[in-house]
């Protein structure tokens, strides 16, 4: 059964793929049928600006005259292969909280870069697999997410990574 949201059928499925250069990607639903097109714009009203590709979404679809398109995205979870790589990566305790950043600058080539959390001067480390583990495919310089963060060996580093609006969500 599919549920409707506002009159548009809600769908979920998982990330064919996302390309964050050309701003789309494809989603292959759950229950069959054509790949969805899923534009950056739709992402970002989610609050991210990529999605790493087999992350699970749960989106609202709309049939075009080009075939299938996301309009509004609910949920994102990261594969499910993403935290059987956890030995970079510590463990992520629930009950550390999400703490509101903006990213400093990520470098996928390097596979890191760095966030700083609003009223704090350190910067805080995010490793790739800390990303790929959170569902994400890239950070871009001034995003805002939301960080849950432990004290490492050389300082500061990030153990998961939230959309903003998931952050938002989450704090109440």
């Amino acid at each position: 059964m599919v549920e409707v949201e506002r009159g548009l059928p809600r769908v979920r499925g998982s990330v064919k793929w996302f390309d964050p250069g050309k701003g789309f990607g494809f989603i292959v639903a759950d229950s069959g049928g054509p790949d969805i097109l899923l534009h950056v714009n739709a992402l970002r009203n989610f609050g991210q600006s990529s999605v790493c590709d087999r992350a699970g979404i749960e989106v609202t679809v709309q049939q075009t005259q080009r075939g299938l398109q996301a309009v509004e995205v609910f949920e994102i979870t990261p594969p499910e292969d993403a935290t059987q790589d956890a030995e970079t990566v510590a463990p992520v305790d629930p009950d550390v909280p999400l703490e509101p950043a903006r990213i400093k600058w990520f470098d996928k080539v390097k596979g890191f870069g760095f966030a700083n959390v609003f009223g704090r001067t350190e910067d805080v480390f995010i490793h790739m697999e800390v990303l790929r583990k959170s569902g994400f495919a890239e950070l871009q310089p001034g995003e805002a997410v939301g960080l849950r963060i432990v004290d490492g060996e050389r300082g500061r580093m990030a153990v998961s990574i939230a959309s903003w609006e998931t952050a938002l969500h989450k704090k109440g």
